[in-house]
């Protein structure tokens, strides 16, 4: 058994403004699997942020069969912010954010797979950024 490795990405031209998120999933190999993003209208760029993520989760629990050969999944975010938020570094205190954070621990729970949250700079991130990109042009 593997890990899957999953990284996501959400930002809104302007803050709030039109937003998008995208995720991306890597095997052990670092070969893409599958990718997929969203155009989520006007939001926050935290909550595009978390949006990725959802949207992540959301298309593993479609279709667990597709996803049972990996036992574990790891998030790859360049947002701080979300990552500890999930993780329990810091305090939500926004309250669109904690009901995001409240649907993403759901999501995991149905998963029911060892699920871990990393933080990397933007540069390191690039794949689901220009998925977002590519949607927001096209709105």
């Amino acid at each position: 058994m593997s890990t899957l490795t999953i990284h996501t990405d959400g930002g809104s031209r302007g803050n709030p403004g039109p937003a998008a998120c995208a995720a991306v999933f890597l095997n052990p190999d670092r070969e893409v699997v599958y990718s997929t993003s969203r155009y989520l209208g006007h939001t926050t760029n935290n909550e595009a942020e978390y949006r990725g993520v959802i949207l992540a989760l959301e298309t593993i629990l479609a279709d667990l069969n597709k996803y049972s050969e990996f036992s574990s999944l790891q998030f790859v975010l360049d947002s701080e912010l979300v990552v500890f938020q999930l993780t329990g570094r810091y305090k939500i205190k926004n309250t669109n954010l904690q009901q995001l954070a409240t649907t993403t621990h759901q999501l995991i729970r149905q998963i029911n797979k060892p699920t871990s949250f990393t933080h990397v700079k933007r540069h390191l991130n690039t794949l689901p950024d220009e998925l977002l990109n590519q949607e927001l042009d096209r709105h």
